[in-house]
């Protein structure tokens, strides 16, 4: 007789840090406690869970009872705890030793209060690079879950991908799992007759295991999935439907750690730096991501799915870094305290406050991610100011010339027990960091007006998933990829980066409207122009000087007992170097209220609002505020004079 297939089902359920409370319980009323319950009364059991730190920390002091339940599962075998990254971190973009302690962390949190050991990794964003079997290993993980992805675009054919593997890297050998793309979209979004017929066909093939990982917030979480899973009755026939697979031993549900013990291994694989589908696709820069979507759209389902469909491939996680250079800002600043740290004796609070800068969240973007939410990465910046209040204490005022951001140039970085303040030379002397280590905020929490593979029409594509869209025909319900994608207009969009002290040259004729836009272009722009610099310290502070052939720009940073530090700029520049009727700009964009003095100017005033996609479907978000101000180009000179509101 054919044995049954075993099916390793796991959810994986996660809020970050910085989220809101509400947010937090809704799901815990919408979504946790209702499925655990329901998955449990049911009897679908043994089922994986992995809790992020994040959440699994909120539920601990909001809902401890819940957690004691978890726990009960867990020590009698129906729920087996996978542990990851205790703060979500994308593991691959941390160094070596924080990578280590993030997943130790875990796993003890884990032992500590539910009781169980977790050999298992839930692999955040399963953003896999090939260095990691080492630390994984070394920090006691066994086996890790990645997508089936992974291993089509190494060249695996589908019908060898349900089987578990083992690679490795420097003789550390890691256990892995590949994730069935086609229940991804199976489960909850297809009736499951669906399911049924095809874990049938995998047993009918000899495959001994079929295994599932995804998020637990498509399970009443994602827009219209809990009325489709409770009210339209999808998870009840669901769990009817496996009992009666289970009944007739067709599919046998499994622990991970069982079935690497009871299924044969497939052997030795070798799996490039690689995402899920979508996020390779969601990395990509403009023009490369719209030309992926433009090929997707013009092949069939069966050739997405197939050998080709494999090679087809989006880019690189880390490339977020590059095509958001906040991003990259946050991720940088977090790597260079998390050193910081390291040579100061690793104080365990600092620590922490290092660890929840990490969470991934805040730091990417696609229909999930939360680079556009102002308050995620608030909450990034406000656990490094306390980090690096913590590491400067009885410190004095200092500056340094440091390529923070690792974009070959050089940044000056000015630091005391009560400020942190980037200045970049190659940004035409543009302050990029404002980041005060007492009121714990980054008063320059902005974002730029980036352009999206969404902001503009496709031919007839509907949504940006084409291969995998249509779910809500033929009695499914729609996945979050086929959420409508197209905007009615095309939003303004930034060509150059945001920060303090953007410095232009524009014509007289320029509105504000022309210059809010963006429609028309300066007749001159030091934003990305390298200046020479030089700076010293003085009494009250420090002068930054830049210089360049027409301009020169002076910035003094005060230094008073209290983090509200008074930044002054002065220019000079040669008036008959420009056309007699044209205005000298500045702009400064902020997240926070600013008092502005700029004597003899000219001011607009905008907000810097974003269109960004989400699960709900546009967000448009108001990331702060921008002040133009203006002097005619014969004055020669300007000075404004910046400090907080308050």
């Amino acid at each position: 007789m054919t044995p049954p297939l075993r099916f390793c089902f796991a959810l994986h359920v996660h809020q970050p840090w910085g989220n809101f409370d509400r947010v937090f319980e809704e799901h815990l009323h919408d979504v946790y406690r209702p499925l655990l319950r329901s998955l449990m009364d049911g009897e679908f059991w043994p089922v994986a869970l992995h809790i992020s730190g994040p959440l699994l920390e909120w539920l601990d002091t909001n809902a401890p009872d819940f957690v004691d339940e978890i726990g009960e599962h867990a020590a009698a075998g129906r729920l087996e705890i996978l542990c990851a990254g205790h703060d979500e971190p994308i593991l691959a973009v941390l160094s070596r030793p924080d990578r280590f302690e993030q997943v130790l962390r875990s796993r003890e949190r884990i032992r500590a209060r539910l009781g169980v050991d977790a050999p298992g990794l839930w692999l955040t964003e399963r953003v896999w690079e090939p260095t990691l079997p080492g630390e994984l290993a070394s920090a006691g993980v066994r086996f890790v879950l990645v997508d089936d992805r992974h291993f089509r675009v190494t060249g695996f054919r589908d019908e060898q991908l349900h089987a578990h593997y083992v690679t490795e890297a420097g003789g550390h050998r890691l256990n892995v799992f590949p994730i069935d793309e086609k229940l991804r979209y199976l489960i909850p979004f297809r009736p499951p007759a669906e399911l049924a017929e095809y874990f049938r066909e995998l047993r009918d093939a000899g495959h001994e295991i079929a295994v599932l990982g995804d998020d637990g917030e498509k399970f009443g979480g994602w827009p219209g999935t809990r009325k489709w899973l409770y009210d339209d009755g999808w998870l009840a026939s669901f769990l009817g439907t496996m009992r009666e697979l289970r009944d007739h031993d067709e599919v046998r549900l499994s622990r991970f750690d069982d079935a690497l013990t009871s299924t044969r291994s497939g052997g030795l694989a070798y799996l490039p730096s690689a995402s899920y589908r979508e996020m390779e696709g969601w990395s990509l820069p403009f023009e490369p991501a719209r030309a992926l979507l433009r090929l997707e759209q013009a092949w069939d389902g069966a050739r997405i799915e197939g050998v080709e469909g494999g090679l087809l491939r989006g880019g690189h996680w880390r490339h977020f870094l590059v095509k958001y250079p906040e991003s990259n800002r946050m991720h940088k600043f977090a790597m260079a305290l998390s050193a910081f740290c390291r040579e100061r004796g690793n104080r365990t609070d600092i620590r922490r406050a290092i660890g929840r800068a990490q969470c991934n969240d805040a730091y990417w973007h696609g229909v999930f991610g939360g680079f556009y939410l102002p308050f995620l990465r608030g909450a990034v910046w406000s656990n490094l100011a306390f980090a690096e209040a913590m590491l400067r204490q009885g410190e004095s005022l200092a500056v340094e010339s440091r390529d923070i951001d690792a974009d070959s140039h050089d940044e000056i970085w000015l630091h005391s027990p009560q400020v942190s303040i980037l200045a970049a030379p190659a940004r035409g002397g543009m302050i990029d960091l404002w980041l005060d280590l007492v009121r714990r905020e980054n008063f320059l929490n902005i974002v730029a007006r980036h352009r999206e593979a969404y902001h503009e029409a496709l031919g007839t594509i509907p949504g940006e998933s084409a291969p995998h869209s249509g779910h809500e025909r033929d009695g499914g319900a729609p996945s979050i990829h086929d959420l409508e994608t197209q905007l009615t207009e095309i939003p303004p969009i930034d060509s150059e980066p945001r920060g303090l002290f953007a410095d232009r040259v524009i014509t007289l004729a320029t509105s504000r409207e022309d210059f809010v836009n963006g429609s028309t272009a300066p007749i001159r722009s030091w934003a990305g122009q390298r200046m020479d610099t030089d700076w010293h310290v003085v009494d009250d502070g420090v002068e930054i000087t830049f210089r360049c052939h027409d301009l020169t720009k002076t910035v003094r940073i005060g230094d008073p007992p209290s983090a509200s530090a008074v930044i002054t700029c002065e220019w000079h520049w040669n008036a008959d170097d420009h056309p007699a009727n044209a205005w000298f700009t500045t702009e400064l964009s902020f997240s926070t209220s600013l008092e502005i003095e700029a004597p003899g100017s000219q001011r607009w005033d905008y907000a810097i609002e974003t269109v960004a996609k989400s699960e709900k479907g546009f967000d448009r978000t108001v990331q702060g505020s921008a002040v133009v101000l203006r002097w005619p180009i014969a004055s020669g000179t300007a000075r404004v004079a910046v400090s907080a509101a308050g």
